[in-house]
């Protein structure tokens, strides 16, 4: 598949990527962007919720009534479950909601991903560019230019470039990451994936290891 390069005025500039069929042109695995996806989201839950039950709540253990006689249930202390500002039955306590996932599934899921934004004509190649210093109105005049405006994209770089990231940080819907950090959840979160040119080898490189 072979898509054209952009520069930053959003004009052709002659030259074209290949973008390599087994990764951009695979058929999507539902199933493996699901997992992958539920997987991302699972380990971003911190799990510190947490509930007192009645072994942990402040009270007098005294039994408040006598056992039997009275004409209602019997109770045991101000700390039952069934009284107001009582311990919680069941209440969450803190967990991890993480889970494990093979290697080759994720895999597959990023494939997947890519591939059905390839499918649909939301991949942009865009010719390397920088910023000299941090400025926010370049990069909404670039996202003007590749009319991505009011969409959320996902700029994919091969390595870290703090003007860049500090330049989009306060744009709406803008996403800026390295190979590294690009997972499914984000891929399929984008309406719009732009791929720098220097990238496209790193990404390829990546999964072809």
């Amino acid at each position: 598949m072979e898509l054209a390069i952009l520069n930053t005025s959003g004009k052709e500039t002659g030259r074209k990527v290949n973008l390599n069929d087994s990764i951009f042109g695979i058929k999507p695995n539902d199933h493996a962007i699901y997992l992958d996806t539920k997987q991302y989201l699972a380990n971003q839950r911190q799990g510190t919720h947490s509930s007192k039950d009645r072994g942990e709540i402040a009270g007098s253990t005294r039994k408040i009534k006598r056992q039997k006689g009275t004409g209602g249930a019997r109770a045991g202390s101000i700390k039952n479950p069934l009284f107001h500002g009582g311990g919680r039955v069941f209440g969450p306590k803190p967990r991890f909601y993480g889970f494990k996932l093979n290697k080759k599934v994720k895999e597959l899921a990023r494939k997947s991903a890519l591939s059905y934004k390839a499918s649909t004509n939301n991949i942009i190649v865009l010719e390397d560019f920088s910023f000299d210093a941090p400025k926010t109105k370049e990069m909404i005049k670039m996202e003007n230019n590749l009319n991505i405006t009011n969409k959320k994209s996902v700029f994919v770089f091969p390595e870290q470039n703090n003007n860049i990231y500090l330049s989009s940080r306060n744009v709406q819907g803008v996403d800026v990451v390295i190979v590294s950090e690009l997972n499914t959840y984000k891929i399929m979160k984008a309406s719009t994936l732009i791929l720098v040119e220097s990238a496209v080898d790193v990404l390829q490189a990546t999964f072809e290891n």
